[in-house]
């Protein structure tokens, strides 16, 4: 578990549904990563699941007694499925075989998981369920209505992935793995400050072709406008990411455009801009580009009498992608970064007005650039105010959060 996820999941009480399946033997990770996140997680099997692992593991590493029958007389009033569900932030039931999402829909109560998914207090204990079955079984008409019934009933559905499947064949049906299911559970206890809300952002470095192997680019990494579209998915927004040339995963539930140049950049967001709500330009675009690019590498005369002197490059400035979404009709609400080397504040307030956008979030780029973790300060007309109000550098993830928290704020006030 990288840094990010460490005591993301701090307080929450997971109560964990195994039903039969060959994907349980990936439960055992994902137990192990939500202890790590600060979570506390309780265990249910059915009958089937006891079948491909066994409850001593699942207590081993939950470190609670495991439940499997409704008649466990360990509870006091012999009811577990309602103590169990009425302790829990939320019940995710991992795998979920075919037959047990048929009980969830039918409303069938005759053993322990679906028994306590039917009596836990609905408002206050979401279902999540993730699926887990052969790629056949996942595609039949019957699957497909009660996945469909599932989430019309108030359940998040987490995955299906296609892939390897442990019967030889390959296909849709396949469990997500155990990081995958953590980041899910993340994400989904986050609050949704941005719901109903469409963003566009920006992120990552831009390169300026010279000619077909080299260019003009930056240090920027792109994790800090990567760490923003994930936050702001988890917020409950729709998010679109146009990438420069990064090395990063795309977010889940992030829709992405990789680009190259800043031209290409510009194409992709100006006609999109006026249908989003908010325009987030973290890219560390390129001020100017060559006017012309060399169709071959430029290569060195290397000839005794070749002069010594180096190639000289004509420039042109490239556009100004923020300022020409503040400047639309229907502009969304616009959000500048400056990466600075020196005068952060003064640079900042400089950029605030030139652009004309109401925030500029400022950084020094030389300290953040490829790292995890950074220091911002957030420059509108009325101040400015440090981010974390300490100054001293934090995860991206967690600076992404609040940054997305106080636009939120700034987006309903306006």
């Amino acid at each position: 578990m990288s840094q990010l996820e460490k005591l993301q999941m701090q307080g929450k009480h997971v109560l964990l549904g195994l039903s039969g399946g060959i994907a349980c033997y990936k439960i055992a990770e994902l137990t192990r990563l939500l202890a790590k996140a600060g979570a506390t997680v309780q265990v249910m099997m059915s009958e089937a699941a006891e079948a491909f692992i066994t409850p001593v593991t699942m207590q081993a590493l939950s470190n609670r007694p495991v439940y499997s029958s409704q008649w466990d007389a360990r509870e006091a009033n012999n009811m577990a499925h309602i103590n169990l569900s009425r302790e829990a932030d939320l019940m995710l039931i991992a795998p979920a075989s075919a037959d047990l999402i048929a009980k969830l829909v039918q409303g069938r109560a005759d053993d322990l998981l679906s028994l306590t998914a039917l009596a836990r207090p609905i408002e206050r204990c979401p279902l999540l369920v993730a699926p887990a079955m052969n790629r056949e079984m996942w595609a039949h008409p019957a699957t497909q209505r009660n996945i469909a019934q599932l989430r019309a009933d108030g359940a998040t559905v987490l995955g299906p992935a296609a892939g390897d499947q442990a019967c030889g064949e390959v296909g849709d049906g396949r469990m997500l793995e155990a990081q995958e299911l953590l980041d899910e559970l993340i994400a989904f206890v986050q609050p949704k400050l941005l719901a109903g809300k469409r963003l566009l952002i920006t992120a990552g470095p831009t390169f300026e072709p010279i000619d077909p192997v080299r260019g003009i680019t930056n240090r920027s990494s792109g994790k800090m406008g990567f760490a923003l579209a994930r936050a702001a998915a988890e917020a409950g927004a729709e998010v679109t990411l146009v990438a420069g040339p990064v090395h990063l995963a795309t977010p889940h539930g992030v829709r992405r455009i990789d680009v190259q140049t800043a031209l290409q950049m510009h194409e992709a967001v100006l006609p999109r801009a006026a249908a989003h709500d908010i325009f987030i330009a973290t890219a560390a675009v390129a001020d100017w580009r060559p006017a012309t690019m060399n169709e071959h590498k430029i290569k060195k005369d290397k000839s005794p009498d070749a002069p010594k002197s180096a190639p000289v490059f004509e420039l042109t400035e490239n556009p100004d992608i923020l300022a020409a979404v503040a400047a639309l009709p229907d502009k969304p609400f616009c959000v500048g970064f400056a990466a600075e080397s020196q005068d952060l504040i003064k640079h900042a307030r400089d950029k605030l007005q030139r652009k004309g956008v109401p925030l500029i979030v400022g950084n020094l780029g030389p300290a953040t650039f490829g790292r995890d973790d950074n220091a911002l300060v957030l420059v509108d007309a009325d101040g400015e105010r440090h981010l974390p109000a300490d100054g001293q550098a934090r995860d991206k993830l967690s600076l992404a959060r609040e940054l997305v928290a106080d636009i939120a704020r700034r987006l309903h006030a306006s």
